[in-house]
């Protein structure tokens, strides 16, 4: 039975009605229109669905909606300023060029931006870590682990 929860998501608070279980991806998607994380395995495994809730980095495919009504949701859409302009997690990736497909850049920029909420000089090895649930079939791995690294300069 759908019941109504109220989630604050990049600074704005949406009043949603849906099933108590339905995945958080599935509300940013298909009710708020946020296309950001994507679906990926399902399993919390790949990445691909990643948002930050309450800055960090957290997988939101099997993440109940109902369970994140009091925490703040960022997804890739509200990383922008508040002129547009890209988040120095963002502009490093494109300026580095880590990305192929793009399938797997939700869940990298996610990953760097929860990484440099807690750490803002993270070296290579905190670097693979916030990144090891992120599956990228296209390796890009190591220009990702440079443009976060060129980021954490920029902050």
């Amino acid at each position: 039975m759908a019941t109504n929860i109220t989630l604050k998501v990049n600074g704005q608070t949406h009043q949603i009605q849906t099933e108590p279980e339905t995945p958080l991806l599935y509300v940013l998607r298909n009710q708020l229109a946020l296309n950001g994380p994507k679906f990926g395995c399902g399993l919390t495994q790949c990445g691909a669905c990643m948002v930050l809730l309450d800055g960090k980095a957290t997988p939101s495919c099997q993440l109940p909606a109902e369970t994140v009504q009091n925490q703040e949701v960022t997804t890739l859409e509200g990383l922008l300023g508040k002129n547009g302009e890209p988040h120095p997690v963002q502009q490093a990736f494109v300026e580095v060029q880590a990305a192929q497909c793009g399938y797997c850049l939700n869940g990298m920029v996610m990953a760097a931006v929860g990484l440099l909420h807690e750490n803002r000089n993270p070296d290579d090895a905190a670097i693979r870590t916030a990144l090891h649930r992120n599956l990228c079939r296209c390796g890009i791995q190591p220009r990702a682990i440079r443009a976060i690294q060129q980021a954490a300069n920029n902050l």
